[in-house]
C-alpha cells in the first residue's frame, strides 16, 4: 500500500514565500520612481498643449504630404501605362496605311485583295478597341495642333482655312495625338496654290 501523499509543496520544489522588500526589483520596476508625482504649474500644462498640437501638426503634415506622394505615383504609373501603350499604338498606325495603299494597287479580282481586306478590318477593330481615334477632317477647321498642311489653295464651297482633302490620315488614342493628318486647306480666293513645308 502507497503513503498518501501530504498536503504541502513536494520535497526539492520551489517553496512560496511572501513578498519582500526585494519584490520590486524581480516584477521589473527596478528604478521607477513610485513617488507621487509633483502637481504641474499652469506654464508647464500649457507648455505641453503646445508641444501636443505641434506634434499634432507635423502628423497631419506628414499625413497630407504622403496622401499626396501616393496620389502622384498613382498618377505617374497611369501615365507611364498611357505612354506605353501609345508607342505601340503608333508603331501599328503605318501597316494601316500600307494595307490601304496595297488596296488601292489592287485589282478588284486579284485573290490576295479579300486577305488585305480582312487584316485591315481586324487591324482597324483592334485600335478602335483600343480607344485609337481616326481622324478625317474634311470639312473641319484646319487646327494646326492636329493637322499638317501640305499646301493652302483655293477651293470653291469651303470657307477659307477648311480642311479640303487628306492625303493622310491623323490618328489620336486618349487625346495624344499619335500621328498627324496630313491635309490641303482652303485658301481665299484672291491667292494662287501656295505649298507648305
Amino acid at each position: 500500500m502507497k503513503a498518501r501523499k501530504k498536503d504541502g509543496p513536494d520535497e526539492g520544489g520551489p517553496v512560496a514565500s511572501p513578498p519582500e522588500a526585494g519584490a520590486d526589483e524581480e516584477r521589473g520596476l527596478a528604478g521607477v520612481d513610485t513617488a507621487p508625482v509633483p502637481a504641474l504649474t499652469r506654464e508647464e500644462v500649457e507648455a505641453l498643449r503646445r508641444e501636443r498640437d505641434e506634434l499634432r501638426e507635423q502628423l497631419l503634415r506628414k499625413r497630407a504630404e504622403f496622401d499626396n506622394y501616393r496620389k502622384r505615383v498613382e498618377r505617374e504609373r497611369q501615365q507611364a501605362g498611357v505612354d506605353a501603350a501609345a508607342a505601340i499604338l503608333k508603331g501599328l498606325v503605318p501597316t494601316l496605311d500600307n494595307l490601304d495603299r496595297a488596296l488601292e494597287s489592287a485589282s478588284k479580282d486579284d485573290p490576295l485583295r479579300e486577305g488585305v481586306e480582312l487584316t485591315r478590318r481586324e487591324l482597324l477593330s483592334f485600335l478602335e478597341s483600343q480607344d485609337v481615334e481616326i481622324q478625317d477632317p474634311v470639312g473641319q477647321p484646319f487646327d494646326p495642333e492636329r493637322h499638317q498642311a501640305l499646301s493652302h489653295e483655293p477651293a470653291a464651297g469651303f470657307a477659307d482655312g477648311t480642311v479640303v482633302e487628306v492625303f493622310r490620315k491623323g490618328y489620336s488614342y486618349k487625346g495624344r495625338l499619335l500621328r498627324p493628318a496630313l491635309v490641303k486647306v482652303a485658301k481665299g480666293a484672291h491667292g494662287g496654290s501656295e505649298a507648305v513645308h
